[in-house]
């Protein structure tokens, strides 16, 4: 499963790559790549380059959409085994002996309005 997933992944890395050469080639006005072969018409022409071009770039976008979505499905999944080791290891710890002891200078409230009791004054040293 965690094959698939690296395979997935860098066929994205390789495909978007490509797709931003690909785009920062284009030229919104026509121009870019087939702007270079304006001189000679030969066998792949100035609108065959772009339309060429344009097709690519549909292309590898939905090849990277798909992969992603695919990618989703193969992501690894977190082995329980690590989970259940930790928590074999917090039972097994020992839990503290005793209560912890409240310092005896601590006011306490009454839970009904009785008087409350001042802290014990320590001497002066």
């Amino acid at each position: 499963m965690q094959a698939i997933y690296i395979t997935i992944s860098v066929i994205i890395v390789v495909a978007s790559v490509l797709l931003t050469l690909i785009v920062l080639v284009q030229n919104s006005k026509g121009g870019g790549l087939a702007a270079n072969f304006a001189a000679g018409n030969t066998t792949f022409g100035v609108r065959q380059t772009a339309d060429f071009l344009e097709k690519a770039t549909w292309v590898l976008a939905a090849i990277v959409l798909v992969l992603c979505i695919a990618a989703t499905f193969f992501t690894p999944k977190a082995s329980r085994s690590n989970a259940s080791s930790i928590e074999n290891q917090i039972q097994q710890t020992a839990p503290a002996e005793g209560q912890p002891e409240f310092p005896a200078d601590v006011v306490t409230v009454p839970a009904e309005g009785g008087e409350v009791e001042a802290p014990a004054e320590t001497p002066a040293e």
